[in-house]
């Protein structure tokens, strides 16, 4: 049966080809100081930062830019743009980029009036705000996160060779998302094939865990059919604009905390990938490809129901006259072969990881208890092992 839980998710989402349209009405409900947060160049090519700024000029915003947020944004980017939004007395932030640029909008607006490290408070401590929040608008450019319709928020620490996440309230989530699909269009495809594995990812994640037949499981099995068949229209046409625009609506709603009700959640596919990558930098959807099918293997046995409920529901396996087991095999080997089909990594050490790696690795792998199996340490070092 379902769990007890309460549900508000307070982001308003714009989604398609005029999503921008409604960006003025929504700046004029803030102040007059913008932080302008991008990423590495791309907006400006495509003519996109133009756009946003001769709107945010027409409003009449003072405007701070905080551009360059990397991939995997880092503690030190973290303190440059806190300290650029103090200089500027910034009371709202737009951030035009993929997920990482809204994770990085999110981890600043809780840190511009902290009076304590952000890092330790946020991402050592977890810690909740107990400051003042800037509000957070998004213009989304790649889907895969999530992050435009949650509280969630990624940093990288080198000097640790940490990567660790904080899911905020939902005080910190977006005031608003805009969702247009064709901005997505302009991402190399080695990226959008990391952003669609990065929504399969979300959404196993919540949906191994707990063998109740409930409203949750049932909507996540149509967002990975949907995902799946999306994807393989995706990879041979990029610029077919129903699969994109299903992909980024599919990416949303597989992270906005609708499918974690009732749920107690398996987020060690992330933890795996996260200290990979802290230590290889590599693209974050492509870290949760390298370990996704060791993990999950090794995790089978112990909710073994589930996994062949998934090879039925949503890889098509036929259970006539096969074991569970058997069913369930079938479903990750289908999985497997999807994944090829679409490109993604299989091995961590195409990312960069090497066995000197491994020890430190599973030393950044937090342990978490909500999936059918808590892990030891010589089972994450197992799990690394065969993802090499």
């Amino acid at each position: 049966m379902l769990g007890n839980f309460s549900y508000h998710n307070p982001t308003k989402l714009y989604f398609g080809e005029d999503s921008l349209n409604y960006l003025k009405d929504e700046l004029k409900k803030y102040g007059e100081n913008v932080l302008l947060v991008y990423g590495g160049g791309s907006i400006k090519k495509n003519g996109l930062y133009d756009e946003i700024t001769a709107i945010l000029k027409e409003c009449g915003k003072n405007v701070a830019e905080v551009p360059g947020v990397m991939p995997n944004p880092t503690s030190d980017k973290l303190n440059e743009g806190v300290e650029i939004a103090r200089k500027n007395k910034s009371d709202f932030i737009l951030a035009v980029g993929g997920g990482s640029v809204c994770d990085y909008s999110k981890a600043v607006s809780v840190s511009v009036h902290c009076n304590d490290d952000p890092w330790e408070k946020y991402f050592i401590r977890f810690e909740e705000p107990d400051c003042k929040i800037l509000p957070v608008g998004c213009v989304l450019t790649m889907a895969g996160t999530g992050s435009e319709m949650n509280g969630g928020s990624v940093i990288t620490n080198h000097k640790c060779k940490l990567k660790i996440g904080h899911v905020f309230g939902e005080e910190v989530m977006p005031r608003f998302s805009i969702l247009n699909p064709r901005y997505t269009m302009t991402l190399p495809k080695y990226q959008m094939c990391a952003g669609i594995f990065d929504i399969m990812s979300h959404i196993c994640e919540q949906y191994f865990s707990g063998e109740d037949d409930n409203t949750s499981d049932y909507i996540s099995e149509g967002l990975m059919r949907g995902l799946i068949h999306s994807s393989r229209i995706a990879v041979k046409d990029p610029k077919n604009y129903e699969a994109r625009s299903n992909i980024m609506w599919t990416a949303t709603w597989a992270l906005n905390t609708l499918v974690s009700k009732g749920k107690t959640e398996d987020w060690m596919v992330h933890m795996l990938g996260q200290a990979v990558g802290a230590y290889t930098d590599a693209t974050h959807g492509m870290t949760l490809a390298a370990v996704s099918l060791p993990y999950y293997r090794h995790i089978m046995q112990y909710g073994l129901k589930k996994f062949a409920r998934f090879a039925v529901e949503v890889w098509g396996v036929s259970p006539t006259g096969k074991t569970d087991e058997q069913i369930a095999n079938e479903g990750l080997a289908a999985m497997e072969s999807w994944m090829k089909e679409i490109e993604l990594v299989m091995t961590i050490s195409e990312l960069g990881a090497s066995d000197d790696m491994i020890e430190g690795i599973a030393d950044a792998t937090t342990i978490l208890k909500g999936g059918y199996k808590v892990l030891s340490r010589d089972e994450v070092i197992k799990i690394l092992k065969e993802s090499m």
